[in-house]
């Protein structure tokens, strides 16, 4: 089962890779409606270590994207948040937009669940520039 869990994240990222860029998404901070921040959504800090500031259009809940903003305000993650039962019962989630078209990395990663996405659920983080890992950790 592992294996094939596995298997769907890595094919969720790839498919998250090309899709078209989120049309509201702003390099600054607060992106445009629909967008709405996190924090003021759920309870949830306003700044997660290692997401940043995460603005999310309420409708695409759960998968995203969340646009994640360093303390700065900048643009540096999108975030998707794929609950585990709904790949292994073969949900797909396709087109998902992007809030920048460069990435240069890509984190997969187990959660067991939290305010707004309480069910566990694999976080899927596209970093926009090679800094963005370390801006987003402080």
């Amino acid at each position: 089962m592992f294996r094939s869990i596995s298997s769907l994240l890595i094919s969720a990222a790839v498919v998250a890779l090309p899709a078209a860029a989120v049309a509201q998404a702003a390099d600054t901070a607060p992106p445009d409606a629909p967008f709405a921040k996190v924090s003021e959504l759920v309870t949830l800090p306003d700044f997660l270590p290692g997401l940043g500031t995460l603005y999310v259009d309420p409708a695409t809940l759960p998968a995203g994207p969340f646009l994640g903003y360093d303390r700065d305000g900048r643009l540096s993650a999108t975030i998707y948040m794929i609950p585990l039962e709904a790949l292994a019962g073969g949900t797909a989630h396709d087109d998902l937009g992007v809030g920048a078209q460069t990435v240069t990395s890509t984190d997969i990663y187990y959660n067991a669940g939290h305010p707004g996405v309480e069910v566990p659920h694999a976080h899927v983080v596209l970093y926009h520039d090679a800094d963005a890992k370390t801006r987003l950790a402080e």
